[in-house]
């Protein structure tokens, strides 16, 4: 079957065919880890931001192709989670760019969108690095160029194929790829998504397309008539809870929950899922819950009522700051300690859980005042923290936060009567004062770094690296504090995570206290999952 143009029709049949073959593939590409660490969300953020960008090109109701591209590059710029969320977002983008005034695409027009794709994409980043995402596309651009056939379909097959070659020498170009035996993540995301595009190609006719116009009819439900909300709110109610049931569809829910409001995350697995939705109509969201299983921990706060009460102790005591400050962090404790240090709005958000560029653009437009310091918190989170910045109309600077430690040293250096910029050079400075350790248990299987690391057995991770592994925690501990003090005497924070409780963290630090007699412990309930302990050491 020879394809010689693409339309607006076709372009939506691929993303579905990209979303539909991600959604089954996000689970293996999520555990390409490097390290054997159960935080994998690769796959994960880019089906999410893949998704987003397939609803948002459903609405333009088109067969124009450059006018879906440009809904679909939209919908990845709001929609983009995590750097390769980022990075596919960019691909997009370029794409769209040089597609945005053809009513239809050829191969020539797909190889230069491609090529313009790849420039955005490493424009991105600040420091590209070959073996990753990255690699992969530009690869796939060069097969398009190279092309001599008008059949986009084999075009399509060649670019395909490319791209898979260039995944399995992902390994050869990053040496952490070939010690820990696996390919590039990201890489292996955008596979699946060519190899999307290539099988809604190959199954195209007229029942396909039907299939096609089919998916927006989820547009045209009937959604609630909104009520009235705060000036600078849409929605009243933030509704959070958790869902427990056998074998919940989590991207069924997630489509059903949309139009009942905005900042909406579905996160978890087929038994317990994290529902949180901004809406005016909670009850609706409850009712939709409960087809699918128990509701637990429902907690559902009048935001509305939130602001008038930051406006009127603002008022009585004219302690307004000229700046506002968004954290990102992950367990009610984590969250509760950023609250107190001093931020604004503190978003769901860290390993297993990177918020979208959109999420964090509503974090910045729900601080009081123009100017906004973002703490991201995680590497992860960066890209999208510094494409939200770009977005908002607000004056933002992105603290380049790595990690939880890392965030609450940067509000620790805070001071009230600092103005912006005194404030982000301050934050900025501290982060290097402050060094970052964790432990969860692994996996899978690892050998590296000199360490072999057993499934089910503890590791730790300082700053990064794999830096002790073993079947008890407190010999871990011990192990990766020797690590992080480097003999200086330093305040050690041991945030405990949802697997610990506090008595046991109690009897871990008395041990550490009789090890490392110089440094001073402190202990806080973080609530975080994954990980059983989060260090501090400052």
């Amino acid at each position: 079957m020879a394809v010689y143009s693409f339309n607006g029709s076709d372009l939506l049949m691929m993303l579905r065919g990209a979303v539909n073959l991600l959604g089954q593939a996000k689970n293996d590409i999520d555990a390409l880890n490097v390290f054997p660490v159960p935080d994998g969300d690769t796959g994960t953020n880019m089906y999410q931001t893949i998704e987003a960008s397939l609803k948002e090109a459903l609405e333009t109701d088109s067969n124009h192709i450059g006018l879906v591209a440009l809904a679909a590059a939209r919908g990845a710029l709001m929609g983009a989670r995590g750097n390769s969320g980022v990075i596919l977002s960019q691909v997009l983008q370029g794409f769209a760019g040089t597609l945005q005034a053809k009513e239809k695409a050829t191969t020539s027009d797909i190889s230069l969108a491609l090529q313009e794709g790849v420039q955005m994409a490493y424009k991105s980043v600040m420091r590209p690095v070959e073996g990753t995402i990255l690699t992969v596309v530009r690869k796939s651009a060069e097969e398009a160029a190279a092309q001599r056939s008008k059949n986009l379909l084999r075009m399509m097959v060649a670019i395909s194929k490319r791209a898979l070659h260039a995944l399995q020498e992902t390994p050869d170009l990053l040496p952490a790829l070939k010690q820990a035996g696996v390919v590039d993540a990201g890489g292996k995301g955008f596979v699946v998504i060519l190899e999307g595009f290539l099988q809604a190609l190959k199954s195209a006719s007229p029942l396909a397309k039907e299939s096609v116009s089919g998916l927006n009819s989820f547009k045209a439900e009937a959604q609630p008539e909104p009520t009235t909300a705060a000036p600078g709110l849409n929605f009243t109610y933030c509704t959070e809870l958790l869902l427990k049931g056998e074998g919940l569809p989590l991207s069924e829910l997630k489509r059903e929950l949309i139009p009942y409001g905005d900042c909406l995350m579905v996160v978890g697995n087929e038994l317990l899922a994290k529902v949180h939705i901004h809406s005016n109509h909670p009850g609706l969201v409850l009712e939709c819950c409960l087809k699918y299983g128990k509701l637990h921990n429902l907690n559902i706060t009048n935001m509305e009522e939130q602001q008038r009460e930051r406006l009127y102790v603002e008022e009585q005591t004219g302690a307004t700051r000229p700046f506002g400050i968004v954290s990102v962090g992950y367990g009610e404790g984590l969250k509760a300690i950023m609250k107190n240090l001093g931020a604004d709005v503190v978003l769901d958000g860290g390993q297993t859980l990177n918020p979208s560029t959109g999420d964090l653009l509503k974090g910045i437009d729900e601080v009081p005042g123009k100017k906004v310091l973002l703490l991201p918190n995680n590497k992860n989170i960066i890209l999208a923290a510094e494409q939200a910045s770009r977005l908002s109309g607000k004056e933002t600077i992105v603290i380049p936060t790595r990690s939880i430690p890392q965030g609450l040293g940067a509000l620790l250096a805070l001071a009230p009567e600092e103005d912006f910029e005194t404030a982000a050079r301050k934050m900025e400075r501290a982060l290097t004062s402050v060094r970052t350790g964790e432990i969860a248990t692994a996996v899978r299987d690892y050998t590296g770094n000199g360490l072999t690391v057993k499934q089910g057995h503890f590791m730790g991770l300082g700053d990064g690296e794999i830096i002790a592994a073993g079947t008890e925690v407190a010999g871990v501990l011990e192990e990766l504090l020797t690590f992080l003090v480097e003999g200086e005497g330093r305040l050690i924070t041991l945030f405990y995570g949802q697997a610990m409780e506090r008595n046991e963290v109690l009897e871990l630090v008395d041990r550490m206290s009789n090890i490392f007699k110089d440094q001073d412990f402190d202990v806080q309930d973080g609530g975080q999952p994954v990980y059983h302990l989060i260090i501090s050491v400052e």
